[in-house]
């Protein structure tokens, strides 16, 4: 890769074209995971809301197509939660191929008690990792048809949490903002733990991690009727905005990251200044996320509690024309 391509200019607010591509985000409808979408739409790739509410993304692909007419964008019914309905929303995908897959969907509960789903998982490791472990599984071979790109959305909080291998659905010790964050390590560890095993195989697919940095509602601009700021709230959150961004600007590392032909597998992107605001850069790859052994150790548990091992999905260089 030539020092050129990968210090071209990269402007947030023109992307480059990716017409004829397809982009599946999860949680595309709320949050930072409908700005990446309506980001993408703007290059003219086709892209997919995955979501479990109708309703919701309904209204995210009509404020999307109120800022860009000609957008290509659908829904595709995803609840992560559900690890048995995985594989037949996977199935509704065009067979043809997909170029890349934004795991972006995640859950913060404030409710103090730990809940369950109805498979038996806690309720955030589920949605925000083992919902994701599964459908990488079952998208590998879309993927690997287009050289595509695994982009997951990991958070900066996940940088300073810890994980219990015994214990990774908090039975002993749950608490809501310390099961997201290893959620969220653990997802991240995911994504890096995929490019070690796609590149040992030889695909030409890639796995690229992402954060969004310190994204808040308060600095984000109004998508009606997927968020509206009041003039209130925008006042409140001016000091905010000298240490932190919205989430406008919290899509730009794993739009970068779906995009950037100078985009390397088992690289981590977020905000320029301090990892929490900014344009999206590369950051170093340290601490419990470069890992590998507990990477290993996080995949083979993974893999006991969803059934599934994505990597045997993924074709060899053969069997996808290498």
């Amino acid at each position: 890769m030539s020092s050129t391509a990968r210090t071209a200019p990269w402007d947030v607010r023109r992307p480059p074209r990716a017409d004829g591509k397809t982009f599946l985000v999860t949680g595309g409808n709320a949050g930072i995971g409908y700005f990446v979408a309506e980001q993408l739409a703007g290059t003219g790739a086709t892209v997919v809301l995955g979501s479990r509410n109708g309703t919701k993304a309904n209204a995210a692909m009509a404020s999307i197509r109120s800022r860009i007419p000609d957008a290509r964008v659908c829904h595709l019914s995803l609840d992560l939660s559900d690890l048995s309905s995985i594989k037949s929303a996977a199935d509704e995908l065009d067979a043809d191929g997909l170029d890349a897959v934004v795991c972006n969907a995640g859950v913060l509960l404030d409710r103090p008690q730990r809940q369950e789903t109805e498979g038996g998982h806690e309720l955030t490791f589920a949605t925000n990792h083992l919902g994701h472990f599964l459908l990488v599984g079952h998208l590998a071979p879309l993927l690997a048809a287009r050289a595509g790109r695994v982009v997951t959305t990991g958070s900066f909080v996940a940088k300073s949490a810890s994980l219990d291998l015994a214990d990774l659905q908090s039975t002993r010790d749950y608490e809501p903002k310390r099961t997201y964050a290893r959620s969220k390590l653990a997802q991240m560890l995911f994504g890096f733990e995929l490019d070690r095993r796609l590149r040992a195989a030889g695909s030409t697919a890639l796995s690229v991690v992402n954060h969004p940095g310190g994204a808040l509602d308060s600095l984000t601009p109004s998508r009606p009727p997927v968020h509206v700021r009041t003039t209130g709230q925008r006042l409140r959150g001016l000091p905010a905005g000298l240490a932190l961004h919205g989430k406008e600007a919290g899509a730009w590392p794993a739009v970068r990251a779906t995009l950037d032909p100078s985009v390397r597998g088992g690289e981590l992107w977020g905000p320029r200044v301090f990892g929490l605001r900014g344009e999206p850069r590369s950051e170093a790859v340290q601490g419990l996320l470069a890992d590998a052994a507990l990477a290993a150790d996080m995949w083979a548990a993974s893999v006991d509690l969803t059934g599934v091992d994505p990597f045997d999905t993924v074709p060899g260089p053969a069997e996808h024309g290498q």
